[in-house]
């Protein structure tokens, strides 16, 4: 019964780190992502910014969701701190996500736009892409979380054994 219980408390710490690790990561990847929320139609655009420096990253990514998508058209575009349009992508699926490269520092907008004069809401966010090693913490936390849940099943098959073998 006592290693039942050994096994209980160390998988209820691998869960609960796991679950900071969880979240710390989100923190550290979402950490300079610029993100928004709005209605668009064809005189409304979504326009988010965000400041980027070409010596700390020199690739950016831009996720665009649409609620209740339909097949309107729906672009979002990305500018640099000059103006210039250097990504064009038109939405053709609910989510998109795509990367675009970071050649100066300073405010770069993603431009979300609809042909449509019905009125949808979409979400959008821009940011630099983040390295291996922040992506690496997301899977890390997700691997302490499935081992302490593992040790949990095996808690209780190892609990259920022991009753059966003292009866």
């Amino acid at each position: 019964m006592q290693k039942a219980g050994i096994i209980l408390v160390v998988s209820g710490a691998l869960i609960a780190i796991g679950l900071i690790l969880l979240a710390v990561g989100n923190q550290v990847i979402l950490d300079g992502v610029f993100q928004g929320n709005g209605k668009i139609s064809s005189n409304q655009d979504l326009i988010i910014s965000g400041k980027f420096n070409s010596e700390e990253s020199s690739r950016g990514v831009f996720a665009v969701q649409v609620m209740e998508f339909k097949e309107n058209r729906i672009s979002a575009k990305i500018l640099d701190p000059f103006e210039n349009e250097i990504v064009s992508k038109n939405i053709d699926d609910e989510t998109i996500e795509e990367e675009f490269d970071i050649f100066d520092t300073g405010e770069y907008k993603l431009i979300i736009q609809s042909d449509s004069s019905e009125e949808t809401q979409v979400f959008g966010a821009i940011g630099p892409l983040p390295d291996a090693g922040k992506k690496s913490l997301s899977f890390v936390s997700a691997y302490i979380l499935i081992i302490g849940m593992v040790g949990l099943v095996g808690s209780g098959i190892y609990r259920i054994k022991s009753k059966k073998k003292s009866v």
